[in-house]
């Protein structure tokens, strides 16, 4: 079995992405990796360089900086390192700069993909999220975030990246899938609220004009983590490849978990996920064999 990982990088270092990180918690499961390096206003690819890995291969390319829509950019960007990936290759896992596979479930990934290496069914595997927000001790709980969403997929003629990269598709339909038995830990609203909010500015210029964005930020300094609608605490460990950074946070945020910022619809909707487990008019990205 050969299996390729697969990421996009630009600006990695002005907006603090741990993607060093997120490469690092893959590289256990691969036999190459690709890092789609996009023209930085940092030293983005000279950083991915000092990695020093003779897995990783870098191609170096140009972000359409016009594709807005939507964060097409994105999904563009990763079809990129997607169709640099071996020949060889089985299976294909993909990692965002701001993700982080759980390491606990390294041997749970290298079962499934051998289980299903030959079932011309599966299309892909689907992971589990903890959306971390604010600081590592709270996560995201509210139905405004994801909770799944596909990260393995098979070298396959048509699939390609979805969107703004949350997921993939094959042919413009859905793929096929199987729990991965993993998780992703997203760490994308981590970090000092003066680089959140000079991450969001970066980011969200591929989603929205600059004169939307001017009027969203004005001249805010700081991102307000306060304006979130749920949250609660976390208590489990994190991968090990994140725990250095995880020493080193300097800044602090508390909140209080009872505090729901959720309209009645929203809230009851909330108590029932939360009773039941099953959130109701889910978008899923997927199809669940």
């Amino acid at each position: 079995m050969f299996v390729s990982g697969f990421t996009i990088a630009r600006n990695v270092l002005n907006a603090d992405y741990p993607v060093k990180e997120a490469i690092y918690s893959i590289l256990p499961l691969c036999d190459e990796i690709i890092v789609a390096v996009g023209k930085s206003e940092d030293d983005t690819l000279n950083y991915i360089k000092s990695f020093n890995e003779p897995k990783i291969k870098i191609i170096e390319t140009v972000w359409d900086d016009n594709l807005r829509e939507g964060g097409r950019v994105l999904a563009a960007e990763t079809d990129k390192a997607f169709k640099a990936i071996d020949d060889r290759a089985n299976w294909c896992i993909y990692i965002q700069a701001d993700e982080v596979l759980d390491d606990r479930n390294i041997d749970n990934l290298k079962s499934q993909m051998l289980k299903y290496q030959n079932d011309n069914k599966v299309e892909g595997l689907l992971f589990d999220y903890t959306h971390f927000y604010g600081s590592y001790n709270y996560v995201a709980d509210s139905r405004s975030w994801y909770r799944k969403e596909i990260r393995i997929v098979k070298n396959l003629p048509g699939i390609h990246s979805w969107k703004d990269a949350q997921g993939f598709r094959i042919d413009g339909r859905k793929l096929n899938v199987k729990p991965a038995m993993a998780s992703i830990f997203h760490y994308g609203w981590v970090k000092d609220p003066e680089l959140q909010l000079k991450k969001l500015k970066q980011a969200r210029k591929m989603w929205h004009t600059d004169e939307f964005l001017l009027n969203e930020y004005g001249d805010e300094l700081l991102f307000d983590y306060n304006n979130v609608d749920s949250l609660k605490l976390y208590s489990g460990e994190h991968p090990e490849v994140m725990k250095p950074r995880i020493k080193a946070q300097n800044w602090s945020f508390n909140f209080d978990t009872r505090k729901k910022n959720l309209n009645l619809k929203k809230r009851l909707l909330w108590f029932f996920e939360k009773l039941t487990g099953y959130r109701l008019g889910e978008n899923k990205n997927y199809k669940v064999l």
